[in-house]
């Protein structure tokens, strides 16, 4: 399996590199503390076609392959791990929507979605039910050539802005999902802040109390909203999460290899330290064993390989518990300078435990791994 980029690739990672260090990183630990990102952020993203960079042409995305996705993810998840989700959860509505929506509610959504003039939220989590999905307690009730939804979630990134949801709810018992639209009556958003990582992913509660839907609104039918919709938008963010992790643990090992080149410790600067050396060298190798996993997944996918879903799982297990090292590491090797609140090391460290829960925890990974058979590489 070659797993060289191509020059198109590369001259695509060096577009997104610049594009993240020119407009992300000098204001992402600004952001962090003021719990958002801007509007103006968000337009440039979509001017970029960065916001439907997974939609093909027809449904006016960029349709970029899946590594120069992958590229595109692990570029602004170094620069800024809340911008990165933004581009997550809007790809994973997009994705599921155009797999499973009908032909007219993929008509009235798609393009604006795909040119950023409309933002996609995942609503799957709730305040008594997290990885096991299956267990929602949201209720929709069939009434005449509409559905009425009952019920809360929690934990909503971009909720705050979003202007549709992709909610996941119950009718009779089966679970289903929903497309609701940001002004749909019986709907209320509640912002969430102070949260502990990704400061900037302005997290929201949607209350859904008596919230009507129009038939076509649903996706899949009732039975397939977990094993099908919601499995289509979560291996698609588990690619993005496991990226977006590289992107971290690459901006730890940048900022840990200045940082221990200038500061000088015992007459010597940290980097001729043994110890301090070590964890460099552990930063190095898992950087760059988590991209391979990544091009591995991504490379599978794009050849719709069975095997993408258990590589794909594999690369965000390891990735996001290398981030978290990585990311401690650094933090470690800074001192107290790497605690201080505008620290962007700290912020890494905060941002990596996040990637450790979002779109499978390690430990629901750690359950998940062991049941697939692995072809020889």
């Amino acid at each position: 399996m070659n797993l060289d980029l191509t020059p198109a690739q590369r001259a695509a990672r060096e577009r997104f590199r610049a594009f993240a260090n020119e407009r992300i990183v000098p204001f992402a630990d600004a952001w962090d503390r003021e719990e958002a990102i801007p509007r103006e952020l968000i337009a440039a993203l979509g001017r970029e076609g960065w916001l439907g960079s997974i939609l093909p042409a027809e449904a006016g995305g960029a349709g970029l392959d899946r590594i120069t996705y992958g590229l595109l993810i692990e570029e602004i998840g170094r620069a800024c791990s809340s911008t990165r989700s933004l581009l997550t959860v809007h790809d994973m509505v997009g994705h599921a929507l155009r797999r499973w929506g009908k032909p007219e509610i993929r008509e009235r959504h798609l393009p604006a979605l795909a040119r950023g003039e409309r933002l996609g939220a995942l609503a799957l989590s709730e305040p008594n039910v997290g990885s096991d999905a299956a267990s929602i307690e949201t209720q929709a009730v069939e009434d005449g050539e509409s559905f009425v939804l009952s019920g809360r979630k929690k934990w909503t990134t971009f909720g705050q802005i979003a202007d549709l949801f992709l909610v996941f709810a119950k009718v009779a018992g089966q679970p289903a999902a929903f497309l609701v639209e940001r002004d749909a009556p019986g709907l209320s958003i509640v912002p969430i802040h102070g949260m502990h990582g990704t400061r900037a992913a302005m997290l929201a509660e949607l209350h859904l109390e008596g919230c009507r839907v129009p038939g076509a609104a649903m996706l899949g039918r009732p039975g397939f909203g977990i094993s099908h919709v919601a499995a289509t938008a979560l291996e698609l963010g588990r690619y993005s999460v496991a990226w977006g992790s590289v992107g971290i643990l690459q901006a730890c090992l940048e900022a840990s290899q200045k940082y221990a080149a200038e500061r000088v410790q015992f007459g010597a600067p940290l980097a001729e330290h043994p110890l301090i050396r070590a964890m460099l060298a552990e930063m190095i190798a898992n950087v760059r064993a988590g991209r391979l996993l990544c091009l591995r997944a991504g490379f599978l996918q794009e050849r719709s390989d069975p095997a993408a879903f258990a590589e794909t799982m594999v690369a965000k297990y390891f990735c996001s518990k290398a981030a978290a090292k990585g990311a401690s590491d650094a933090v470690q090797i800074q001192g107290a300078n790497g605690c201080a609140p505008d620290s962007p090391v700290a912020r890494y460290l905060r941002d990596s435990k996040v990637m450790e829960i979002i779109e499978g925890s390690t430990q629901i990974q750690q359950l998940a791994i062991p049941r697939f058979d692995f072809p020889e590489l």
